[in-house]
Parts: C-alpha cells; sequence; structure tokens
C-alpha cells in the first residue's frame, strides 16, 4: 500500500460543508488513522466500501484520447463528502482509502507526444507501472472480504482491477461493461481502449458483457473477434436498444446478468457513454443518466457483484462553472450501489 496517498480526517473536514441540522458523508466516513497499517485497519473495519481514487489519464493519452480524467477523483471525493448521511444511504459505510500515487508517471507524461512511436512506447510503459499497482491494492482489499470502488482515471485500469480481483478470488471472474466503446481492442501495448482484451488474454477474464456498444465506433476487426468468442464475450449496442426500439433495455440487463452471474463479476462504468459528460470521447448521443443509475443498481444488488469502477469523467474538459455536475454524478452512481448492494450480507 506504499503507493497510496491516504485520505486524511483533516483532508475530509476541509472539503466537507458543515450546516446545523444536517449530517454529511464527510461527517461519518472512515479514514485510516495516521499511525495504523492500512491492511489492518480495513481487516477490523466494520465498513464494507473501500473508495479509492486514481488520478490518472495516461492511457486515455496512449490511446491517442484527449487528457483530463486524472481530476475526476477530486471532483467526486468533494461530491460525496457532502451526500446527506441518512436512513436511505449512510457515510459511515465507506472507508475512503487514498488515491494512488501516479504525479511522478504524470510529470514524466507531459513531455510525450502519443503521435512519435518511440513515445507511444513510452506511454505503454507508464500504463503497466500502474496496472501494476492498481491490480496490487484492488487484491489487498477483495482479500480482505471488502469491496473497492474505484473512480477516476482511463478504461486501463479495468485491467488492474480485474486481475487484483481475480487473484484475490483465486480465479477468473466476469465483467459487466457499460460503456460506447468494447476496449477490447490488440494487444499492441496498454492504453485504455484494450483493459479488457488484456486481462481476457492473461487469463483473469473469464466472461465478458458489453453493455450500450455503439455501433459506429466499433471496428470490424473487434466484432470479428468478438464473434468467434461469442461464448464469452457478448454485447448488445445502444442502437438496437434506443434507436431501432429492437430490444428492450430491461430484459438486455437481465440477459447480461445470466450471462456474468454464474461467477464474480466486477461492474465497469465508462462516462463516456452518456450524452454531454465531459470526458476523452464526448458523445452526443447514449444512454440517460437515470438508466445508468438503474443499471448500477440492477447489478449492484446482486452478491458476485465485487467492485464498482466508474472512469473516463473528465471535469477539467467541461465548462468551469459546470464542472462539479460530474463529481455529483459520480457520488449519485456511488450512492445507487451501495443502497442496493448494501443490503446482501457481508
Amino acid at each position: 500500500m506504499e503507493k497510496i496517498i491516504p485520505f486524511t480526517i483533516k483532508d475530509l473536514a476541509k472539503i466537507t460543508n458543515h450546516r446545523s441540522g444536517e449530517i454529511k458523508f464527510g461527517e461519518k466516513m472512515i479514514t485510516i488513522p495516521k499511525d495504523a497499517d492500512p491492511l489492518e485497519f480495513l481487516k477490523t473495519c466494520e465498513a464494507k466500501y473501500v473508495l479509492f481514487g486514481i488520478p490518472e489519464d495516461i492511457g486515455i493519452r496512449a490511446n491517442y484520447g484527449r487528457p483530463g480524467a486524472a481530476s475526476a477523483w477530486d471532483s467526486a471525493i468533494k461530491s460525496i463528502a457532502n451526500i446527506q448521511h441518512n436512513r436511505f444511504c449512510k457515510g459511515s459505510q465507506l472507508v475512503v482509502l487514498g488515491q494512488l500515487d501516479v504525479s511522478e508517471l504524470m510529470n514524466n507524461v507531459e513531455i510525450l507526444d502519443f503521435n512519435d512511436i518511440d513515445d507511444r512506447s513510452k506511454l505503454s510503459q507508464l500504463v503497466d507501472k500502474i496496472d501494476k499497482d492498481v491490480s496490487h491494492i484492488i487484491f489487498s482489499i477483495v482479500k480482505l472480504g471488502k469491496t473497492p470502488i474505484v473512480i477516476g482515471g482511463g478504461h486501463n485500469n479495468s485491467y488492474g482491477n480485474i486481475k487484483g480481483t481475480a487473484l484475490a478470488k483465486g480465479k477468473p471472474i466476469n465483467a459487466i461493461n457499460f460503456d460506447a466503446h468494447s476496449d477490447f481492442r490488440i494487444l499492441e501495448g496498454r492504453h485504455s481502449g484494450n483493459g479488457f482484451s488484456y486481462a481476457f488474454e492473461e487469463g483473469f477474464l473469464k466472461k465478458y458483457f458489453i453493455f450500450g456498444l455503439h455501433e459506429n465506433y466499433t471496428s470490424k476487426s473487434v466484432l470479428d473477434i468478438i464473434k468467434k468468442i461469442e461464448d464469452r464475450v457478448r454485447y448488445i449496442t445502444y442502437d438496437s436498444v434506443s434507436i431501432r426500439k429492437e430490444k428492450d433495455f430491461d430484459q438486455e440487463m437481465i440477459s447480461a446478468l445470466n450471462f456474468v452471474n454464474d461467477d464474480f463479476f466486477g461492474i465497469e462504468i465508462d462516462l463516456d457513454a452518456i450524452p454531454n459528460i465531459a470526458c476523452s470521447a464526448m458523445t452526443m448521443s447514449g444512454f440517460s443518466v437515470e438508466q445508468l443509475r438503474q443499471f448500477i443498481s440492477f447489478f449492484g444488488k446482486n452478491k458476485n457483484a465485487s467492485y464498482l469502477h466508474i472512469c473516463e469523467g473528465a471535469p477539467d474538459l467541461g465548462e468551469e462553472k459546470n464542472n462539479h455536475l460530474i463529481g455529483k454524478l459520480i457520488g449519485y452512481l456511488v450512492t445507487d450501489f451501495i443502497k442496493s448492494n448494501s443490503a446482501l450480507p457481508i
């Protein structure tokens, strides 16, 4: 856990807006005491959920994307701290672990140009380093019987989430991905577009379902690959559900759950699936925020749901007056997951 920058009780107090007669999440969320060993503390802590931030956009840059996702964690934790603690959802269910220390890597990436072949290789090497740290941290959390809630970074971090969870569970896991893109591209060096294909190839990902794939932005080669392994990788397109109305949203969620729920599975959320959300691959067409919230609530209430990862949101790419809204959206998604999942026995 040496790669973690701890989030302290003082940090929490600074971002919590106290108001008479109200109790905020920031007053009840648990932080790891200054001199405590994080793993030992988590082992004895009653809270089920561990909040963990990854403030990087290196994987996105390596995938020709626009940087900005590094700012999502900061925006999200400020919003989460100011959610009301009440009978519907309690801040004391969350331990705020802190954020991955990627400051040195982020400094290194500033001088790299993804249009340069050598620099692209260096970017992939930096993503490899992040992979190792993320998988180790997720392994440590899951091994203790806790449920990680991971915020920020590019979708390259799906690899570390899957690998860490699989190692902790002692077997490959499944994944359901709410996304406009497959992130199942060729193994050409690590970036945000091939986290799932690397996890699949290396044996950490058993079955994979992509929910809401955009037909206009999925290559023939990816579709051909998936067709050959459709017993383990399947998808439903956004266009077939919301445009042509050939399929029903609720029914497709049931079908997707039937596919992944035979074992432990991770819930992966890419905010570029939602229209007008500032991110590296912003879209004008996609599922609604309400549908995304329903999706998380539906999948979160299953005992095999092993983690939640919300990524690709980039507040720095939006209008300054509205850049807090991504953090607020992430706050809704986090509490939707906790509300649905916390009813299950630990």
